[in-house]
């Protein structure tokens, strides 16, 4: 495993590319702001053509190593330089996107295009051609003339892109750049940043998502202001030195608890998560964790379906490396004093023939859906699929134009006594900014109708859980998102309502606290409480008991998180080449775009001949173009290539979202 002192020695190996200066150099690098040491003394070379992934919790420094890198602040010791010059001296080789969006809103796509350009000192003739040919990469040039605010995330994400790469920097460094940009949108933006990088172009990202640093050719975890780790995503999942265990029981909330009481560091089972429809269990002798597995279920009267073993993820090797440095989200049990188990399997959510138009455009259409107390269900889909207009309905915020509705035992919803009875956390951050955190937490207390009696226990309960005690006082709108997020997780719970509504609550946040936030969703749907989540990180989606995947306002599969992987046609193939982005344009030329994705040196392909004879016919096809073939095997479906099978698969038989 290649340490932080080593990134020096390794970047140059990995691209095997040799030049005077690499394109980023980072010495000693150090920045503070007062007595709080944001990064402390990081070493750090990354090659041209590089694509390098900065991961780590929230507060790991990573923002501020980027303003550095972009010359937007001066290092407080150390130096930062870009093919050789200071970063501050080579802001105009640099492109910068920031976590929020830096756009305006006001003015169009191409306007957005030509200010950037003119900023940058870009001939007028040349951010014409520039602009043009941005936007038809990115599918956007049919919007050139959409104000920027009336667009999706996903595709002001790409417009920021387009606006970074007008300039035509050397070096590009993307701070989070999909957050709350939905999977079709994340995959393309990444084939693109791929084709990008194979041109020559350096790129760095930091990213929450850990199957987006999958795509990298290196990563570095970062912690506390310090580099812990470097290494590719292969080397860093194999430094874990264990194996990942799928088990399948019926009473998955009494399995975790049982295994969690034999689990630890130095323990034979290392780890336990629980998702949807099974556990997944970390050990080093998995044939061993096997047998103490049957015999402690057995113990506990827990018949065990199915044990799987696989390798671990990159999630599991960034949660162990930070649990060994001491670091982890605090399990600060819920005050819970009202419980509502006794509802358990009863409908909480009901929908039938549920429709909305808008005008003539029908947004939802004739959707069915029964979501249970003590159940977690999923809804997905891409943006403009008619998600949220479909929750606002189910929480009687918006009239349907036709079907009936039922939440919480009743079909009146906006009664008074519906409203107690639910919690809403929506998409955009639901705080109030310009108060601090008690007086949002008081506010909402207030609102929800919690008891007097009860007030105080449940805001240290929330601050406990967003790890903020003693900072009760600190203004809401100061806060990183991922603190924003836990904070307004716990102001939609404190009244422990039936039947929670949480719209993608966890964009964002990073690995370690989304555990505490899923640990949390877990024990309300234990308590009885119906969940209904919607998300467009797609390996957290297996969290959920049951999935409905919803394609232009229809919902067009449903099932537990294994029921619909199942449900899939086709085989996925996995291809180790030695010229990858040249192997998938190859690939994508005699093939539907969408069934071929790179990841770093790997290549997914979805094919729907048998696994045996694609393997065979891929294969022949890439080494007759002299593409080098290292090694191809049949993988699994994860949930991202489910999803973007069914979206596209829809799609072909006329089922098309609304225009973003």
């Amino acid at each position: 495993m290649h340490e932080a002192n080593q990134g020096r020695a390794t970047s140059e190996e990995c691209r095997g590319k040799g030049s005077e200066f690499p394109a980023i150099r980072v010495s000693d690098l150090s920045k503070h702001y007062g007595a709080l040491k944001a990064v402390r003394g990081i070493n750090l070379d990354i090659a041209d053509g590089e694509i390098f992934g900065l991961i780590g919790p929230d507060g790991a420094g990573k923002t501020s190593t980027f303003q550095v890198l972009a010359g937007v602040m001066e290092a407080s010791a150390g130096s930062a330089t870009i093919f050789g010059r200071p970063a501050r001296e080579a802001r105009f080789q640099t492109g910068y996107l920031t976590q929020t969006f830096s756009l305006y809103p006001d003015l169009s796509v191409s306007e957005n295009i030509r200010y950037i350009g003119d900023l940058r000192r870009v001939p007028p003739n040349e951010i014409v051609e520039r602009g043009r040919r941005y936007l038809q990469m990115f599918d956007m040039d049919r919007f050139a003339g959409r104000l920027a605010g009336r667009l999706s995330g996903g595709m002001k994400q790409k417009l920021a892109l387009a606006c970074a790469l007008v300039p035509e920097p050397r070096v590009l460094l993307l701070d989070e750049p999909t957050t709350g940009v939905d999977p079709v949108s994340r995959r393309e933006f990444w084939d693109t940043l791929a084709h990008l990088a194979s041109a020559g172009l350096t790129i760095v990202v930091a990213t929450p998502y850990l199957d987006e640093a999958e795509r990298c050719h290196r990563v570095a975890l970062m912690h506390q202001g310090v580099i812990q780790q470097i290494g590719t995503p292969a080397e860093l999942r194999a430094s874990l030195g264990a194996k990942r265990l799928e088990l399948r029981t019926a009473d998955l909330g009494k399995a975790e608890r049982v295994i969690s009481e034999i689990s630890g560091p130095n323990k034979e089972i290392l780890d336990v998560q629980r998702f949807g429809d099974r556990l997944d269990i970390l050990a080093d002798r998995p044939d061993r964790a096997e047998q103490l597995l049957q015999k402690e279920m057995n113990s506990a009267g827990l018949p065990i379906a199915e044990v799987s073993v696989g390798e671990p993820t990159l999630e599991n090797t960034f949660v162990a490396k930070l649990r060994s440095l001491g670091q982890d989200v605090p399990d600060t049990p819920f005050p819970g004093r009202h419980p509502h188990g006794q509802l358990r399997g009863h409908i909480a959510i009901g929908a039938s023939n549920l429709t909305k138009k808008f005008g003539a455009f029908p947004a939802v259409k004739n959707v069915d859906l029964r979501v249970r107390y003590g159940e977690v269900y999923g809804l997905l889909g891409a943006n403009g699929a008619g998600k949220t207009t479909t929750i606002k309905m189910l929480c009687g915020l918006l009239e349907p134009t036709q079907g009936d509705v039922q939440l919480a035992g009743e079909r009146t919803l906006r009664s008074p006594e519906v409203r107690r009875r639910i919690g809403y956390m929506s998409q955009k951050f639901s705080l109030y900014d310009d108060l601090s955190i008690e007086e949002n937490l008081n506010f909402f207390a207030g609102v929800y109708g919690v008891p007097e009696r009860e007030r105080d226990e449940k805001r240290r309960w929330v601050l406990a859980f967003s790890g903020l005690e003693g900072k009760q006082n600190q203004i809401t709108g100061s806060l990183p998102g991922g603190w924003k997020q836990r904070v307004a997780f716990g102001a939609a719970i404190m009244h422990e309502p039936h039947v929670l509504f949480l719209d993608e609550p966890t964009s964002g946040v990073d690995p370690l606290a989304r555990r505490a936030f899923w640990t949390m969703i877990n024990r309300l749907a234990d308590a009885g409480t119906a969940i209904l989540v919607t998300t467009h990180y797609l390996e957290e989606s297996e969290q959920c008991n049951r999935l409905g995947l919803m394609v232009a306002g229809e919902l067009v599969a449903e099932g537990s998180p294994s029921d619909v992987k199942n449900e899939q046609t086709g085989h996925l193939l996995e291809f180790v080449v030695d010229q990858p982005q040249r192997a998938a344009d190859l690939l994508k030329a005699s093939a539907e775009r969408w069934r071929v994705s790179l990841f770093g040196d790997r290549l997914h392909v979805i094919t729907e001949d048998g696994a045996e004879s694609g393997l065979r016919s891929t294969t022949e096809t890439l080494e007759a173009s002299g593409i080098r073939v290292v090694s191809a095997r049949q993988e699994r479906f994860s949930m991202e290539d489910v999803f973007i099978s069914i979206v596209e698969k829809a799609k072909q038989h006329g089922k098309v979202a609304a225009e973003e």
